[in-house]
């Protein structure tokens, strides 16, 4: 089987040696990914717009290798802090009410920067 790696443009992907995502065979692995916040659309205390900007910006990478958030079967939801769980799961929701991937979220001790409540992993397999 051959691999595909997926690279956003990421300085960490050349510092740390990893690409966006993975794709060998009808598997596709995605990193662990942050919003962009920007303090406008995307402010730092706002987990619902940073787990929506996240979602929105895996469903490129996704399409870039072959799939669609359709194909996604599990996400891995990590945050800063469990009370903003409504609105990470409001905004998983908006995207997965009907394809319900399994997913777990996790609280953690912190991200790569303050500004980042919210990190999600994805794997999608294309049938």
């Amino acid at each position: 089987m051959s691999r595909q790696n997926i690279l956003s443009g990421s300085p960490w992907e050349d510092k740390m040696g990893y690409c966006r995502a993975v794709r060998i065979g009808n598997i596709v692995e995605v990193a662990g990914t942050v919003a962009i916040v920007d303090g406008e659309k995307v402010k730092a205390d706002d987990a619902y717009a940073q787990t929506h900007n996240i979602i929105e910006r895996i469903a490129k990478v996704l399409e870039d290798a072959g799939a669609s958030l359709n194909d996604v079967i599990r996400t891995r939801i990590f945050t800063t802090n469990m009370t903003h769980f409504d609105d990470i799961a409001r905004a998983h929701g908006a995207f997965f009410k009907d394809i319900k991937p399994t997913t777990g979220i996790y609280e953690i001790s912190g991200l790569v920067s303050p500004d980042y409540l919210v990190e999600i992993e994805f794997t999608a397999v294309l049938a």
